[in-house]
């Protein structure tokens, strides 16, 4: 019986395609795609590199860094995704100012694919985080948070699926616990439902209804508590169908991606990048023909040094 290949072949031969090696059947069947993800989290209003002077970090962070950062590694790569783990507001005196403004706009001149919301994001109250959200060419994604009766309902999104070449990537948002943490006069009647219970049930939807190779959480739970309190690694260990769990809120830095396995057994990736905007997260992820994650490889890049 002739193969669809075998077919292929005789065509490409008696084009003369064969005999000058221009018709590359094993490199098309085995062809790899890597996807790049960069991140931040808890960058805090800081807009402006350190001082030269600074004790810690001389010069380092800064939107300019992050942006000329950026825009590098999307000349060098095809498939890139931006993403932020919340926390964009508070922290300096252009916040105290603006209100958010040039966060935003910056944001969304480096070309933010998605953001979650961190609890400081709440500090300016829900009408004027929409008055800033419209100044977005991204979007905020939060699925644990009920927004029915504010005036975020339907504004803010659970999840989001990303089409990069032939790969589907769903992202969806975690938050943080609201009541003690945040003046309920800036979060009103928003309504946190279990973290761990809404990534199993918006996992499960993004892979089996919407069809995804890939999903990613932006995460502002923190990434590990000594007790029971839910963070990235109880999220992780607790779920079976989540690849990347971008964090924040404890401002950790990690040297590298930790791993921890899922229900399943199977291992999660889980990074952060501090605070301030000192770092950007860089995760590449190589998938094979079949769609399937073949091997990663991380970089945090520091910026401005």
């Amino acid at each position: 019986m002739q193969t669809r290949r075998d077919f292929i072949r005789k065509v490409a031969m008696g084009g003369g395609l064969l005999a000058a090696n221009a018709f590359p059947f094993d490199a098309l069947a085995q062809q790899d795609i890597t996807i790049t993800i960069l991140h931040t989290n808890d960058t805090h209003s800081r807009l402006d590199p350190f001082p030269a002077d600074d004790r810690n970090f001389p010069g380092q962070g800064g939107i300019v860094a992050r942006a000329t950062a950026i825009e590098q590694i999307r000349k060098e790569q095809h498939h890139v995704l931006l993403l932020d783990a919340g926390d964009i507001f508070q922290g300096t005196p252009y916040f105290n100012e603006y209100k958010g403004e040039p966060e935003i706009k910056a944001m969304s001149m480096m070309g933010y694919d998605a953001s979650t919301m961190g609890n400081h994001d709440f500090d300016i109250g829900l009408e004027e985080f929409m008055a800033q959200m419209g100044k977005a060419n991204f979007p905020f994604l939060v699925a644990n948070y009920n927004f029915n009766k504010t005036i975020l309902e339907g504004k803010i999104k659970p999840y989001k699926v990303f089409k990069k070449g032939p790969v589907k990537i769903g992202v969806f948002g975690l938050g943080i616990q609201l009541h003690g943490l945040v003046p309920q006069e800036n979060y009103g009647k928003i309504w946190y439902n279990d973290p761990i219970k809404t990534a199993l049930e918006i996992t499960e939807k993004l892979k089996k209804k919407e069809g995804c190779d890939m999903v990613i959480c932006l995460s502002h739970l923190g990434y590990s508590y000594e007790g029971k309190k839910v963070s990235d690694r109880v999220i992780a260990a607790e779920t079976q169908d989540i690849d990347l769990i971008i964090g924040g809120h404890t401002h950790t830095f990690l040297n590298e991606p930790q791993k921890v396995k899922n229900k399943l057994g199977k291992e999660v990736l889980i990074n952060q990048v501090g605070w301030a905007g000192l770092r950007l997260g860089r995760i590449d992820f190589v998938f094979d023909h079949k769609k399937a994650i073949k091997n990663t490889k991380a970089n945090t890049v520091i910026l401005g040094k």
